[in-house]
């Protein structure tokens, strides 16, 4: 591992995590190349942002589970080859009901170069420190669609609140939003800004 990362759970204390790409749980329907480990890897710079956000959320009574941070070239390639692959319908109705696989990287769900391989960005939601259970947020994790993106129509008051909260959140601890996904933040300022990445989590 590049000696500038770490895993994010031994820099920032009590965030929880569930690496969706290590798993069978993620829009492709199985572990990703280069995710050999259930963890999440990010730079130095990123930990102590997430740190200041961690407790800015424990201020509004949320804790903060991560689904992705640094992703290896190689799982962003292996993205690729499985979006020219034939439709199976395993999981397109949960992750990508109105497009077909291709629109993922024409309409700005997949990058053929990700943020994510430079190291300094993530995919998290907020939950619930009372109960744990995560907030609601209209739409889980890789939903690609316009119900995904920020200021969308068609979710509930709270759900919309949630989002707004993350945002704030984050924004307010360095990073910036995407506008297509709500749950997909950036460092600014990040330390590999033209680094793509593409050692293992292991």
């Amino acid at each position: 591992m590049n000696e500038d990362f770490v895993f994010v759970d031994q820099w920032v204390p009590g965030i929880r995590w569930d690496a969706k790409y290590a798993t069978w749980d993620n829009f492709t329907g199985k572990p990703v190349d280069g995710y050999l480990a259930n963890r999440i890897v990010g730079t130095r710079a990123l930990c102590a942002a997430l740190g200041r956000a961690q407790e800015k959320a424990a201020s509004l009574g949320f804790g903060l589970l991560l689904w992705d941070g640094y992703r290896p070239q190689r799982a962003v390639d292996r993205f690729l080859r499985w979006s020219e692959e034939p439709e199976d319908g395993r999981t397109k109705p949960r992750h990508y009901p109105n497009i077909d696989r291709p629109e993922m990287f024409e309409k700005g769900y997949v990058a053929a170069k990700s943020g994510h391989s430079r190291g300094s960005t993530v995919d998290l939601t907020l939950y619930h420190l009372d109960t744990g259970e995560l907030a609601a947020m209209g739409g889980g994790h890789d939903l690609m669609d316009v119900l995904s993106h920020h200021g969308a129509s068609g979710i509930t008051a709270v759900e919309a609140d949630n989002r707004r909260h993350l945002c704030s959140i984050m924004e307010d601890c360095g990073f910036g939003r995407y506008e297509f996904e709500w749950w997909h933040y950036s460092l600014k300022g990040e330390p590999h800004p033209d680094t793509y990445f593409d050692f293992p989590i292991t």
